[in-house]
């Protein structure tokens, strides 16, 4: 199987490690097509991705739990830019409620973005690889919590769903590493991002935190995942396939860590 493009797909895309990893992939001049549920958002990101030197950008307002909102996005990347290669499966949600306190539309909520939306994009990328006999490149974001339990607590519906996304990665690689398609996770520990704003209740004390914490004393830069996920997209992580590159700062090593 060949590689024909490099058009790289990201979820998410609006803010946080989507959008860094867009403006990652822009700069080194690949087309993009950027999803996310935020309409305005995923439109600033792609005019900032062709500022950075993407030659073309499709943005998509889609809800990556729909199955038909995802189905139209590839369709759309199909028709206007080609078969996406690199694909990206980053859009989440979080809410910090323990067990008992978390309704059933809530849990239904988180497991739905966060892992049936990895599954769907995962699943409908590598349709298209397939039908075009190409290869390809999966990086879905996990967590920690997928790893370790968090002492913080109240983390049972999205440590639930990156414990699922984490199970994916290893069964899709397995799928599919004869037909050319490698699948991977990316674990990043604490992002300076808007989600950490609600995995922390909103608290003020989140840079404290940090220093005590995270063995490296510090969160993380959004950019800083973005390169892991560009190494892991990219041609000299080719023989890495069913793997998690934990980008964490020593969080998940510490083993019981508040964030």
């Amino acid at each position: 199987m060949t590689m024909r493009n490099d058009i790289t797909l990201v979820t998410g895309a609006g803010s946080g490690i989507g959008r860094a990893v867009a403006l990652s992939q822009a700069a080194a001049g690949r087309p993009l097509a950027l999803l996310d549920i935020d309409g305005p958002a995923v439109a600033r990101a792609a005019a900032e991705a062709e500022e950075r030197g993407a030659p073309h950008v499709l943005a998509v307002t889609a809800d990556i739990s729909s199955e038909a909102d995802v189905a139209d996005a590839f369709a759309r990347c199909r028709a206007t830019l080609g078969v996406p290669t690199r694909i990206v499966a980053n859009a989440g949600v979080e809410i910090a409620r323990k067990a008992h306190e978390t309704t059933l539309a809530e849990w239904t909520h988180v497991i739905g973005v966060n892992l049936t939306g990895t599954f769907l994009t995962c699943r409908d990328a590598i349709r298209l690889l397939l039908d075009e006999g190409l290869c390809g490149s999966v990086v879905c974001v996990s967590s920690p919590s997928a790893f370790v339990g968090f002492a913080g607590g109240s983390n049972s519906a999205y440590g639930s769903s990156k414990g699922g996304i984490s199970a994916l990665v290893r069964a899709l690689a397995i799928d599919y590493a004869r037909s050319g398609i490698r699948v991977n996770g990316v674990v990043p520990g604490a992002t300076a991002t808007p989600l950490l704003d609600v995995a922390a209740g909103g608290r003020d004390d989140i840079a404290e935190r940090a220093r005590t914490q995270i063995p490296l004393g510090r969160l993380a830069r959004a950019e800083e995942i973005a390169e892991a996920v560009d190494w892991l997209l990219g041609p000299k992580s080719s023989y890495v396939t069913g793997s998690h590159l934990h980008v964490d700062g020593g969080l998940t090593a510490r083993g019981a860590n508040d964030f």
